[in-house]
């Protein structure tokens, strides 16, 4: 009889059944108040005169109408790049002890983003709330005194003079609780080696010495991951090795067009549970079965704003107009695509994260991430966000009977017509130009915008086929492997020339 996961399966049950309705609305109110209250002293506070707002009728209107919308470049160039400068009190009255370095999706030179001791202990309260969570999943007791395997970037931190510095993961890894440190895999050793490859070959060793309950991870990397366990230990699937391990848990992008190829790589099949961990909080998670959306963690330390993603409010970067339209949670709407506003306890102000979401459920504040700001493909009209897209590539897999694991797309001008021009990273055999004809229809079919861009201005689209281990090395020249790096979905035409130029030379 497994008695210790039998008491924690039993804490957490019991800890769920005495957590208090959540009021989304409620939360965000009380957020906002606190941060504001929190902030009013430092120099952004008083700049943007938080006293006042906090003052007003109606806080959350008061506080949209007098903040603008910061980007990473807005933000950085005019408020954080004093606390480069070594002052104090700028957008936080904490100065930050960490700075999460993300190169995002979209190019070589890594943003630098505060990560106070505030937003780490909101991190790990939103952790935990996700496994209490676990109690409305079905699993068995023995899984709750089994190892977890996060396959995060190295924890080995660059040391500054007042300040650590790394990835989210990196940082959240090298901050765990106590209590964790004995169910925590790869371990201190392992996860510190900051080469990706080499700190796999450390997993693969031991992986046959571990009893791995859970894994957590970017899908690609994790793909990678997995197979370099199961080749070095010669097995079948990742069940020969670790035969307890019942939940996966995925983060950073969509886990769709990932499903075919990692569940090739199992036993049988196993939980997958969505979370959304970014650079600036943990934004949301999976909190229950019946769906694969995730809940907003509307009681942490992150007020929440939400533009509608229409073309009238979107400039060609992927910033917003001055006076795009921000809702509250209370003024959103189901299944419309809306770009996210984040402030939180790091000191960022109406921060535009750089992803689109919709809502599935309002009550529950339940989300999808549908794409980037940056990555909508609109070039021709066509109106493409990230999801519909992902839904492409699944009809693709299951019309060929192939597993895809990568793709990229772009915009591209032949002869001065552009056509949507496809990678895809597969080991499968299949002629590209039945994949085009296919993902064409497809995409007519699902998509009013697609269509009607076909009529006119898109002359349609080309499929090219490559190793999925050409996606890996693109990344790793251009940022590097593992943690929380992820492929370009879509690139604009300069990107898609050094990309194809990166193709045709390996």
């Amino acid at each position: 009889m497994n008695i210790i996961g039998n008491i924690i399966k039993g804490v957490i049950d019991i800890t769920d059944q005495l957590t208090p309705e959540n009021s989304p609305a409620k939360n965000q109110k009380e957020v906002l108040n606190k941060l504001l209250t929190e902030a009013k002293n430092t120099a952004f506070g008083k700049f943007y005169n938080f006293e006042e707002i906090l003052e007003s009728e109606d806080i959350q209107k008061s506080y949209s109408n007098k903040v603008p919308y910061f980007d990473y470049n807005k933000i950085n160039d005019e408020w954080w790049c004093k606390l480069h400068e070594g002052q104090t009190n700028v957008t936080w009255p904490e100065n930050p002890n960490y700075y999460a370095l993300s190169s995002g999706t979209t190019g070589k030179t890594s943003k630098r983003i505060p990560v106070t001791d505030a937003m780490i202990e909101n991190i790990k309260s939103a952790g935990i709330a996700q496994i209490i969570a676990l109690s409305h999943f079905d699993l068995p007791a023995s899984f709750f005194d089994k190892g977890i395997l996060m396959l995060g970037s190295s924890t080995d931190l660059i040391e500054k003079k007042d300040h650590l510095e790394g990835e989210i993961s990196g940082i959240s890894a090298h901050n765990i609780p106590s209590w964790f440190r004995g169910y925590y895999k790869p371990g201190e050793k392992i996860a510190k080696i900051d080469d990706w490859d080499e700190r796999v070959r450390k997993i693969a060793k031991k992986a046959k010495d571990w009893d791995i309950g859970a894994i957590s991870g970017i899908p690609s990397w994790i793909e990678l991951m997995l197979n370099e366990v199961i080749t070095y230990n010669k097995a079948k699937n990742i069940h020969d090795i670790w035969p307890n391990l019942e939940v996966y848990t995925s983060g950073g992008v969509a886990f769709g067009p990932y499903e075919k190829s990692f569940n090739a790589l199992l036993g049988r099949p196993i939980t997958i549970i969505d979370t959304y961990l970014a650079s600036e909080g943990f934004i949301a998670f999976q909190a229950r079965p019946e769906t694969d959306a995730m809940q907003l963690v509307t009681d942490g330390g992150i007020y929440f704003e939400f533009v509608p993603f229409k073309p009238e409010f979107i400039n060609q970067d992927g910033s917003l107009v001055a006076n795009a339209p921000s809702l509250t949670i209370e003024e959103v709407e189901l299944n419309q695509d809306y770009v996210l506003l984040i402030s939180t306890v790091s000191g960022t102000w109406r921060y535009i994260i750089g992803d689109t979401i919709e809502f599935t459920d309002l009550e529950r504040a339940e989300i999808k991430i549908t794409g980037r700001t940056k990555f909508f493909l609109n070039t021709v009209g066509s109106q493409l966000s990230v999801n519909k897209l992902d839904d492409a590539v699944k009809h693709l897999e299951e019309h060929f009977n192939i597993k895809i694991k990568e793709y990229t797309i772009a915009a591209k001008r032949f002869n001065e017509e552009f056509y949507h021009s496809w990678y895809f990273g597969t080991e499968d055999t299949v002629e590209a130009d039945a994949m085009a004809d296919a993902l064409d229809e497809f995409l007519k079919q699902a998509n009013k915008n697609y269509r009607v861009a076909r009529s006119k201005a898109l002359k349609g689209v080309k499929v090219k086929t490559i190793s999925p281990e050409l996606f890996y090395d693109w990344n790793a020249a251009n940022k590097k492997k593992g943690g929380q790096v992820k492929m370009e979905r879509v690139m604009n035409e300069e990107k898609f020339a050094e990309w194809e130029t990166f193709i045709a030379n390996k």
